[in-house]
């Protein structure tokens, strides 16, 4: 027979590498928020589900269970054998640890396949998330990326990512870059998958002795932060970073290739259009139907986007103020990795000090 578990040994095993977690909702449900890291192997597929559910809330629990014995013996053989190509220790999970987990580990185990079963399933997942994101203790020193729109901030923290820092990319577990364009080329994320995403990054980089992350609003796309990340804008250090227009324009030109993209750009537009200057905007949006996207960018700018950062960056109250003035990303990288060497690591090499550590 198989064995329950708690989320607590389940996190422990998966931290360690000695788990792989398997979900067997539906595709769509996988699809809505899952536990990170998990893989999907449907019990029943969406369709199956549906019918499933209805039989259950309409017509008896009994006629339920009946349909979906029907369902499951005729792809029973794949089933069985999706598990057992995949070696080491395997928990699966359902909504509520319920049928579909309780059907699939001991159909498993009949086939001599042990998996074990997740006490809860992903509502015991999710309850534990929300209640850690509501009371979690941030330790790390913040170091927060700030500057007018095109100044490279996401670029700036990958290329600092890369070089061994702990960063969290806010925009990227959002699937949107916090824009009225932050769609644009991304698939977004829900409010679910998001602070699964989140708290999983919090406690990889919780014995960090600093984190850096780009300064955003309260909501990003879809989703909300928790208020403890924003607490961290008015108490961490601000790093501006300062560039040149010119160069803020082909970053953004790098950034979101409107070439490719020019229908979702015009449509996001045509949401901020009534807010511009009317000949100014009359021209951005000539521009976009035009294709000449490096004017368009430079007018946004210009009568956008600057005027209300400038408005944004006043809400930013007595915390630590750091400018770097800079002519392009890559001089943006060793600035910061220069303040960060100054304060964090003396002056010894960075990397000589992450070997010792």
């Amino acid at each position: 027979m198989f064995q329950d578990i708690s989320l607590e040994e389940l996190r422990a095993l998966q931290a360690r590498k000695e788990m792989i977690i398997i979900d067997v909702r539906s595709p769509s449900e996988y699809r809505d928020s899952t536990i990170p890291g998990s893989l999907n192997i449907p019990l029943f597929d969406d369709a199956e589900r549906a019918e499933v559910g209805t039989l259950y809330k309409q017509t008896s629990i009994q006629a339920a269970k009946d349909r979906g014995l029907e369902l499951v013996s005729a792809k029973l053989p794949a089933f069985i054998r999706q598990f057992g190509e995949i070696s080491g220790n395997k928990a699966v999970f359902c909504w509520r640890g319920g049928m579909r987990s309780r059907t699939t580990a001991t159909l498993l185990s009949l086939m001599d396949i042990h998996v074990y079963r997740l006490t809860g399933g992903y509502k015991a997942y999710r309850k534990w998330v929300v209640e850690t994101l509501e009371c979690y203790d941030f330790k790390p020193h913040s170091y927060i990326i700030n500057g007018n729109t095109g100044t490279g901030k996401t670029a700036l923290l990958h290329r600092l990512l890369h070089h061994g820092n702990p960063v969290i990319d806010l925009e990227g577990l959002a699937g949107h870059r916090g824009s009225i364009f932050g769609q644009v080329g991304l698939q977004a994320n829900n409010q679910k998958t998001f602070d699964s995403l989140l708290l999983e990054q919090l406690i990889q980089l919780e014995q960090s002795p600093y984190v850096l992350f780009e300064a955003e609003s309260m909501r990003i796309g879809k989703v909300v932060m928790p208020p403890f990340m924003g607490r961290q804008k008015e108490t961490g250090t601000q790093i501006r970073i300062e560039m040149p227009l010119e160069a803020r324009v082909a970053q953004i030109m790098t950034d979101y290739r409107p070439h490719e993209h020019q229908e979702e750009i015009l449509a996001a537009f045509r949401r901020i259009k009534s807010r511009i200057h009317v000949p100014i905007a009359a021209e951005i949006d000539r521009c976009l139907i035009s294709g000449n996207f490096e004017n368009a960018v430079l007018l946004l700018l210009e009568h956008y986007y600057d005027p209300k950062y400038d408005y944004t960056a006043e809400q930013y109250g007595e915390s630590e103020k750091i400018t770097l003035t800079v002519n392009n990303v890559d001089e943006a990288e060793k600035a910061v990795a220069a303040l960060l060497q100054e304060r964090h690591f003396g002056s010894s090499s960075l990397v000589e000090r992450r070997l010792h550590v």
